[in-house]
């Protein structure tokens, strides 16, 4: 259950506190008030939905002490520091040390509203994603081996477990990365025959002669190159699973042999004119809907009829974005052990990025979105994300923040001529500097 978000503000003078906290109960933060830091401290912990606003001065504890406390506690919560005599270096180095935004007093309406707007919607994204991340762990059963939040999921979950007791054929129908081998495994490895084998070929990118042999297996000799018999997949399945990947590209003429071993459970390996009986579940994946292609003549409709005892369908994940967080902290965590890496922290900005990607690849495109952020390439892995996304606001700060960074440059750290250059009173280049935390001794 997602708890409710709210503001604490902590400051001495009772008559600033009644002022904010009017104000921001009028735009619909929930407020807890403290005129102590201690007390605000007291009452909080490392899993607080809030965000604190507090002065800088105040006696016994000031803001800034507060401050470090709070990044022990729980070093993502947002914390707003406001002063009536605050200056650069007393600005940069609370943002150093972890605060979320330095503010002036008098405060002004507008951007503290923005920006404690800002700082709620970050502290709601963290601890959602530390739900997400307890959920995973807890997951047994098949909600461990499907992961997902979304309707359709939880429904193909319950398809699953209910197939997979009867063992009958069955079409998976999804897009490319879609997860279709997530689902046929399940389809196996809850079924009786889980003790057996689980055989996979991908149909797609074969030729006719080696799907063929690769299918039902060869005598030596049997063909040019054939110096010793040869196992096929399906005979290999015997009394487990035969999983077809892309049936939808397998040539008609295996096509053909392929509905007689179903009708008839057996097989006779190429070369041979023995009869071999096999007994297994035959599931198909496709990213076609079969048909649709049965009646383009693409694939043969008594195959179709055939296999199409039950059916699955996977939405794509741009259609499921619930889905989207659970997947992606369950891959980062396989990517942690796959690379015995420390488990990494995701800013806001990269979650909110996740979750407006349209996902063109599917669960495949964020596996691998997380196998990079876990090897530590976050900015790479944000710009695969987003590189279709190019956020206008984000492009035009960063280039604020480099004419800045320039003009200083020039100056050589000094404030008053770097405003000259680039046309700006001094006080205005003092508000942009804290903005984009520079420092002009940086510069000198």
């Amino acid at each position: 259950m997602k708890q409710e978000m709210y503001v604490v503000i902590i400051d001495d003078d009772s008559e600033i506190i009644e002022a904010l906290a009017e104000m921001l109960t009028l735009e619909g933060f929930k407020v807890r008030s403290y005129q102590r830091a201690q007390d605000a401290l007291s009452s909080l912990a490392p899993e607080s939905a809030a965000v604190v606003l507090t002065d800088v001065r105040m006696p016994k504890m000031d803001g800034m002490s507060l401050l470090n406390r709070l990044q022990l506690l729980d070093s993502d919560i947002p914390v707003l520091l406001m002063s009536g005599h605050g200056d650069i270096p007393m600005a940069m180095q609370a943002m150093r040390e972890g605060a979320y935004d330095f503010l002036e007093k008098p405060l002004q309406p507008e951007y503290l509203i923005s920006q404690l707007r800002r700082a709620v919607d970050k502290r709601a994204l963290i601890l959602e994603n530390r739900q997400l991340k307890q959920n995973l762990q807890q997951l047994s059963g098949i909600d461990k081996f499907i992961i997902g939040e979304s309707a359709s999921i939880k429904a193909i979950r319950k398809q699953v477990i209910a197939l997979s007791k009867s063992n009958v054929d069955t079409i998976i129908y999804g897009a490319t990365g879609a997860g279709k081998d997530i689902v046929a495994r399940a389809l196996h490895q809850y079924s009786d025959r889980r003790e057996r084998r689980f055989i996979a070929i991908n149909c797609g990118g074969m030729s006719e002669s080696l799907i063929e042999s690769e299918l039902f297996g060869h005598e030596a000799g049997s063909f040019t190159g054939a110096n010793k018999r040869h196992i096929g997949k399906i005979e290999a399945a015997d009394g487990g699973t035969l999983f077809l990947d892309e049936i939808e590209s397998m040539p008609i003429s295996v096509q053909i042999k392929l509905l007689r071993v179903l009708q008839e459970r057996s097989i006779e390996r190429v070369g041979s004119t023995q009869t071999i009986a096999v007994k297994m579940t035959v599931i198909a994946a496709s990213k076609d809907d079969l048909e649709v292609l049965g009646d383009q003549g693409k694939f043969r409709k008594d195959l179709f009829y055939r296999l199409n005892v039950a059916s699955i369908t996977i939405a794509p994940l741009s259609e499921r974005v619930e889905d989207i967080l659970p997947l992606f902290w369950h891959y980062v965590n396989k990517a942690c052990l796959e690379y015995n890496a420390a488990m990494p922290v995701a800013s806001a900005q990269f979650t909110d990025l996740l979750m407006q990607h349209t996902w063109p690849g599917n669960v495949r495109e964020l596996k691998n979105t997380a196998d990079r952020f876990v090897l530590g390439i976050e900015q790479s892995a944000v710009s695969a994300v987003n590189a279709d996304q190019a956020n206008y606001e984000a492009r035009m700060v960063q280039f604020e923040r480099v004419l800045l960074e320039q003009g200083l440059k020039n100056a050589n750290g000094q404030v008053s001529q770097a405003a000259q250059l680039l046309n700006l009173t001094t006080k205005t280049l003092y508000r942009k500097m804290k903005k984009h935390q520079l420092d002009k001794n940086f510069y000198k």
